[in-house]
């Protein structure tokens, strides 16, 4: 990585497009201790440089988030003991890349998942485990373009908004503060298709830490828009996802962008900041992607409240395993955009339910690794479709023992509270949309038609899409 200090680096508060720092390791032998390949071997350059190249650059790369650049043989081979053994964590917390939905269970088809199949972590624990051989110089892949270390992972944005600068002090205690308003300048209503936060600020690139949060002061942000001149929050305000460190940008459903209205503010409602050790002059861009002008949204975005636990946790110390329930029942028919779990230090893992009538289904289980606060967006074929009435159901789980890395000391009791040393549980932040009588049924039935279902399958996430083949199974048994 380059030993440079960049007046102005900018670091996104989502993760590095697929995958995130390998952080806290300690490297192997150094590249003089290569081996030499045979034929057979598993190498650098016909093996292991492609899943490099689709898994991990975006962010191992000179002038991006993580500690160590991995584009070519020389930077990765001296850790290649560390990227086993990172990867081979699978979903666990700390594994790389920091994905965590368990492959075993419920929904597996999710937008942009960076996870590796087993048949590239076997290729690499066998490349590790023979010396990290480099292989045929010829067999190398073109290196991949990264264009701007400026460019946004979204794509180029229609609108950039910056929050005013704040500095914080190298020791300080966490805030919770406001950053005012920010005047939209547009003349006219639009929708918003995707939205990205990043945190601009003046830490060195090259600067040593421990966590991605040491290199930000800002947590998380609630902000919304509003038409009210004194940036009131109403009915009519829009809310927009909260961005924290670790999570990935937004990229709304085509039927449903979110509007920006004309002549608005963006209401920077709270920012939680914390100090990092060092002084820290930073601000926040947020940068919207709007749909094309006359662009309507077919379908209403729908509020799914009371999917937590805040006030009532009892979190015992020293303690593996602890569970939290939560339940909520669907006002509507609903869609299901994203899952969102949301825990603090303690959280290890969290699970989503439905539960229609008798039927209990899983839709997801993720592990939970708080430094990697990640939102999963469902596949279109995939998105749960629920009915009226269903039961949404999450389950957490805790642990305050000495095996969780991440909490900074168990021996207390907690309950529930704002800062990371205290604890959350909700799924309040993931999406969802609310369907029509019409609607559900067209969704449903093609669901149906594109996954070709027949009456021998049974598909998670849709309680009663066997129930459109019923029309048809009664004719064919007519006939």
């Amino acid at each position: 990585m380059k030993a440079t200090l960049l007046a102005s680096p900018r670091f996104s508060l989502w993760v590095c497009g697929s995958v995130a720092g390998l952080l806290g390791v300690v490297a192997s032998a150094g590249v003089g201790a290569q081996s030499t390949a045979t034929a057979g071997d598993v190498t650098f350059t016909k093996d292991i440089a492609p899943i490099l190249q689709k898994h991990c650059q975006t962010c191992h790369r000179p002038d991006s988030l993580a500690p160590m650049s991995l584009l070519t043989y020389e930077d990765a081979r001296p850790y290649a003991r560390a990227i086993k053994a990172r990867t081979a964590l699978r979903t666990q917390r700390g594994a790389m890349p920091p994905w965590y939905i368990e492959k075993d269970i419920g929904i597996q088809q999710y937008k942009d998942d960076p996870s590796l199949s087993e048949e590239e972590l076997a290729k690499i624990a066998k490349w590790t485990d023979s010396g990290a051989p480099r292989g045929n110089p010829a067999e190398m892949p073109p290196p991949l373009d990264f264009g701007s270390g400026d460019q946004w992972k979204l794509g180029k944005p229609d609108l950039v908004l910056s929050s005013p600068s704040i500095t914080v002090k190298a020791m300080s205690a966490d805030q919770w503060i406001s950053l005012g308003t920010v005047p939209t300048g547009l003349t006219e209503d639009r929708y918003v298709r995707s939205v990205e936060v990043r945190e601009v600020n003046d830490i060195p690139r090259n600067a040593d830490s421990k966590t991605v949060g040491g290199r930000f002061v800002f947590h998380h942000m609630n902000y919304s828009s509003s038409t009210d001149p004194t940036g009131r929050i109403d009915e009519n305000s829009t809310h927009w996802p909260l961005p924290e460190v670790g999570r990935n940008g937004d990229i709304f459903p085509e039927q449903a962008g979110k509007l920006l209205q004309a002549g608005s503010l963006l209401v920077l409602e709270q920012a939680h900041v914390h100090a990092n050790g060092r002084d820290t002059n930073a601000h926040l861009e947020f940068a919207f992607r709007f749909h094309p002008k006359g662009y309507q949204p077919g379908v209403k975005w729908a509020n799914v409240s009371g999917l937590g636990r805040g006030a009532d946790m009892d979190v015992k110390p020293l303690t593996a395993n602890q569970e939290l329930h939560a339940y909520a029942v669907l006002q509507q028919h609903t869609k299901v955009v994203t899952f969102e779990p949301h825990l603090h230090a303690a959280g290890t893992r969290m699970c989503l339910e439905a539960i229609f009538g008798t039927d209990i289904q899983t839709l997801t289980c993720a592990a939970y690794d708080h430094n990697w606060v990640r939102t999963y967006a469902y596949a279109d074929d995939a998105m749960p479709l629920l009915p009226k009435g269903t039961i949404l159901h999450i389950i957490g789980v805790l642990d305050t023992s000495p095996a969780n890395k991440n909490l900074a000391d168990g021996r207390n009791w907690s309950g529930g509270g704002r800062r990371s040393v205290s604890n959350m549980f909700h799924d309040t932040l993931g999406t969802y949309i609310e369907l029509t009588e019409e609607q559900f049924e067209k969704e449903m039935a093609e669901r149906v038609r594109k996954l070709k279902l027949t009456k021998s399958d049974y598909l998670i996430g849709c309680p009663l899409c066997m129930g459109v083949l019923q029309p048809e199974l009664a004719s064919t048994a007519s006939r």
